[in-house]
């Protein structure tokens, strides 16, 4: 390090999660496209890149009741972002799977996000940049190659 170069302050793990929750929170805010709640949009979110779920699975995924997710699936049929549809592999089983509509209300809530936080990075210094750019990419493989325990 450069003696002229100041040491970045010490941050503590749970300086770092405020930090994650504000900027999680300005970026959801900033999706605006269907007037969706957060919930409808991690829902409809996680359809478009997983494609169709049983609606158990659905709510065990995303940390909901059975009946919250009936009930939030069924504003999202009325509104035809997603349709139930017949479980080929299981004749008694219905899928939930997101509609075109919804798969491009869905992408262009992401569009939102993403140029939010591009707005967002743009305000910082070249090396905040670029750490930014960095790490984030980081933890999200450290998310996706995470097991929990059993």
């Amino acid at each position: 390090m450069d003696p002229a170069t100041p040491a970045a302050p010490e941050t503590s793990p749970e300086d770092l999660i405020m930090a994650v929750e504000r900027m999680v929170r300005y970026v959801r805010q900033s999706a605006v496209t269907g007037g969706l709640s957060v919930a409808a949009s991690a829902v409809l979110g996680r359809l478009g890149r997983e494609g169709p779920c049983r609606l158990t699975d659905l709510a065990r995924a995303e940390g909901a009741s059975q009946p919250n997710m009936t009930q939030l699936v069924t504003r999202l049929e009325r509104a035809d972002l997603v349709r139930r549809t017949a479980d080929r592999s299981d004749g008694r089983g219905v899928l939930v799977e997101a509609t075109d509509t919804g798969l491009e209300v869905s992408r262009q809530r992401r569009a939102e996000r993403a140029h939010a936080l591009d707005l967002l990075i743009a305000e910082l210094s070249g090396p905040e940049q670029q750490a930014v750019r960095v790490a984030l990419p980081a933890l999200a493989r450290a998310i996706q190659d995470h097991r929990p325990p059993s």
